[in-house]
């Protein structure tokens, strides 16, 4: 069978607000390309759920947040030792050139777009002489189908464009994965927020009809008499064009034969619907994990800590952290071969938007002999000056001797 008509299954079609399944087989194909309807009437899919504002929203901020932060490799020298190894040809695919057409921030946004929207990101691992990882290409999640064999292993069958099949093994797939409930495939936030993105498309097409006409529900008009059919046509084509769009607003209306027009204003229930929009965007931040100030949404700015400041700091802890640690491990698992090399995601990179904070940590660092000078002016992308690797020893113990001076004071 080929790609398309396995898309479309003769036991599942759709329709203009439901679907005909027969099986679990087919409940699960129909949820993964967006075939199920919702309450309101439309079918929502991921691609048609990123031209809501909210969702298009949510998916920029996680993806762009994860594609901007700074990744390094990092190896375990002793318990306590860590070094910088991104010297490392992995390093160059994972910071610079992950394939021929890529640049890293570029990857690494999509795959996390994929990951956010679908539950699953994949990549096709390319590795050189011995075994050295030289390349990752994305794949759509559409096209792959992860399967776990009776041994538990895993296999990925790959749907080219032009239909053929083509299977991977564990080792040479790079896999994301979010939110699981089997432990092999992770599921999709439209698959749950699918009746709450509905919803919101509902309304939009609701209000975008509704200004089309001018917000004017409709004019009533009356006559004395009784017009006949090709008066009544004449009549509906002459009111039409002049409610078009809203491009007559303020323009007379002429009617003849002693007739009148009363206008149906909008009430303040019926502009209700605007106030209903926001319910759907906040539901919307819900299911991606990101605080309704950050789409736009103000109206309750507090409700995650004690501000907005909070709710940025909630952002980074409860919502970002998951996805920065799904790419970290995928990396250790996938692509590493030296078990004591690992990635990291430098987090402190968060603080560069704020100057008050990052002084304020650089200070308490720099005060408690945590961070050298010098470490300060890396992380400010500054060059090391004369004597700035020295570590000054916290308030409370100076003036006391160091055990380790044998008695001689610091």
């Amino acid at each position: 069978m080929s790609f398309f008509g396995w898309l479309r299954p003769k036991a599942a079609t759709q329709s203009a607000g439901s679907t005909t399944i027969d099986g679990p087989d087919d409940i699960e194909r129909a949820i993964r390309i967006g075939l199920s309807g919702t309450a309101a009437g439309v079918s929502v899919t991921p691609d048609s759920a990123m031209r809501q504002g909210a969702v298009y929203a949510c998916v920029r901020l996680i993806s762009g947040a994860v594609a901007n932060m700074p990744l390094d490799l990092k190896q375990r020298v002793d318990e306590n030792t860590r070094i910088e190894r991104n010297d490392l040809p992995l390093a160059n695919v994972l910071r610079r050139k992950p394939n021929g057409w890529q640049k890293a921030a570029m990857f690494r946004r999509m795959l996390t777009a994929h990951l956010v929207l679908r539950g699953n990101a994949y990549a096709q691992i390319v590795r050189g002489i011995g075994g050295r990882v030289i390349a990752l290409h994305p794949m759509h999640p559409d096209r792959v189908e992860p399967k776990q064999r009776d041994d538990l292993s895993l296999i990925y069958k790959y749907t080219r464009r032009d239909g053929g099949r083509v299977t991977f093994k564990q080792g040479e797939i790079l896999h994301l994965v979010g939110l699981s409930l089997d432990g092999v495939t992770g599921v999709s936030v439209i698959t749950y927020a699918r009746e709450a993105i509905g919803l919101s498309q509902t309304q939009e097409r609701h209000g975008a009809t509704t200004f089309k006409n001018a917000a004017r529900p409709s004019i009533v008009l009356t006559h004395p008499g009784q017009l006949g059919k090709e008066g009544l046509e004449n009549l509906r084509t002459s009111v039409d064009q002049y409610r078009a769009g809203g491009e007559s607003e303020g323009k007379a209306l002429i009617l003849e034969e002693d007739m009148k027009a009363d206008q149906m204003q909008m009430t303040a229930e019926d502009a209700q619907w605007i106030e209903s929009r926001k319910f759907s965007r906040s539901d919307i931040a819900m299911f991606f994990g990101v605080p309704p100030h950050m789409i736009g949404d103000t109206d309750k700015s507090t409700s995650w800590g004690t501000g907005i400041e909070n709710m940025g700091i909630g952002f980074t802890t409860y919502t970002l952290e998951d996805y920065l640690t799904t790419w970290e491990q995928g990396i250790d698992v996938d692509l590493v071969t030296d078990p004591s090399v690992f990635a990291k995601f430098n987090r402190n990179a968060l603080l560069r938007g704020d100057s008050k904070s990052r002084q304020g940590y650089y200070t308490a660092m720099l005060q408690w002999g945590v961070m050298s000078p010098n470490e300060i002016r890396a992380l400010e992308d500054q060059n090391p000056r004369e004597g700035g690797d020295i570590y000054y020893p916290p308030p409370n113990t100076a003036g006391k001797p160091d055990p380790d001076d044998e008695g001689n004071e610091t």
